[in-house]
């Protein structure tokens, strides 16, 4: 019987060193080694299981680690500094000897910075495409090319990958596939479909809480272990790595990640639902009127909803910025960048979150100005929160 992430979780465990029922945090930068051999075992590559340098490893992140890759359904995987660094880090190992990606064109905007104006001096080049367009898709791919890169869920336009047929193309091009879950943990297991390489923004839905950043790369144990290489590995030699106190506190939140994203996806739907009934131009996958809500169908697992984001259309960016303001004013929600928080944030992604897009590359992947984004909080009753949206909404 196939588990879900929710039992995944719930299945690792690991006690504290009295037996506590939780891990403790160990906060020490340097390991001992009771036998020289074996640290130099360990710098060589030799030797596995021991602790050296927590820039190397350390068993608090480790820890985390193991559970993110529960959740994802991955041999492996490793907690660092933050989404970017994710990112950043895991096409940097893939990369090291330069070469192309095939990206998404639709991707949060400071991925798209760093693949257009980071990636290039480091002798990687990244060709965008509509990620629908299977034959633009093989179109791109050259001899160079080594990574197919998509998001779950395309922010802020809420599309969403086909990572099956992605896979397909990858495996036939040779190709690793490489997909952001950060939108949508628990609601779609990317590794089941194909996926290679799976990273998160932890900061988001993972913390729920928005008061932490940091950010996580799940993959095979081989992949994983080139991260840390001593000599070669990119988060072990450029250091971007998670602090012991950041991942004991991630580590308890994934157990009641499932709940809360339950929780988002009832709220969501719920105002989904009766924005589209009164009128309102809303794009949210658990709506029959999205373009791609049969395939989200075939795609989530079981239980966990459609997820906590959605976005509204207005006219323009200003009176989008008017409704957001107004909204706050009626705590409705909070004018704030990121998302997965336990209360309802909303941006106006072109002039912000996804501003460091080009404003030709905006128009190609249909960004509209006045298109306003809503990570739905579960905090409050939805029937209130309902009625002060209603009653701003039509007075602007």
């Amino acid at each position: 019987m196939r588990t879900t992430p929710e039992q995944r979780i719930r299945d690792l465990q690991h006690f504290g060193e009295e037996g506590g029922v939780v891990p403790v945090i160990d906060l020490a930068a340097t390991a001992t080694f009771l036998n020289p051999k074996d640290m130099e075992q360990t710098f060589l590559g030799e030797k596995e299981g021991c602790y050296l340098y927590s820039r190397h490893s350390n068993p608090t992140v480790n820890m985390f680690s193991q559970k993110m890759a529960a959740l994802e359904n991955t041999e492996s995987a490793l907690g660092v500094a933050s989404g970017m660094a994710a990112i950043a880090c895991t096409l940097e190992q893939l990369m090291s000897d330069g070469g192309e990606i095939v990206s998404s064109l639709t991707v949060y905007g400071g991925t798209y910075a760093l693949f257009k104006n980071i990636f290039p001096k480091q002798n990687i080049k990244v060709n965008f495409v509509d990620v629908e367009d299977f034959s633009a898709i093989e179109q791109a791919i050259t001899p160079r090319t080594k990574v197919l890169y998509a998001e779950t869920i395309s922010n802020p336009l809420l599309k969403l990958s086909n990572i099956k047929k992605l896979s397909e193309i990858a495996k036939k091009h040779k190709l690793t596939l490489v997909i952001d879950n950060t939108f949508a943990p628990c609601l779609i297991t990317p590794a089941d479909l194909g996926a290679d390489i799976v990273i998160h923004s932890c900061t988001k839905f993972i913390s729920g809480s928005s008061d932490m950043i940091a950010g996580v790369i799940c993959a095979s144990k081989e992949f994983i272990a080139s991260l840390i290489d001593v000599n070669h590995g990119a988060v072990m030699l450029k250091g971007p790595v998670m602090d012991a106190r950041i991942a004991h506190e991630l580590y308890m939140r994934l157990d009641h990640l499932p709940v809360r994203m339950k929780a988002h996806s009832v709220a969501a739907q719920f105002l989904a639902d009766s924005f589209l009934k009164n009128n309102i131009p809303v794009i949210y996958p658990g709506l029959k009127t999205h373009a791609q809500h049969a395939d989200y169908q075939n795609a989530i697992n079981t239980g966990y909803g459609f997820g906590g984001m959605m976005a509204i259309e207005l006219e323009s960016a200003e009176k989008a910025m008017h409704l957001a303001q107004a909204l706050q004013n009626e705590k409705f929600g909070l004018y704030a960048v990121s998302l997965g928080f336990s209360r309802t944030l909303m941006t106006v992604p072109a002039i912000t979150t996804s501003s460091e897009i080009t404003a030709d590359d905006q128009q190609k992947m249909k960004l509209s100005k006045g298109l306003l984004r809503l990570s739905i909080g579960y905090t409050g009753n939805e029937s209130v929160m309902l009625e002060r949206f209603l009653k701003i909404y039509k007075n602007i």
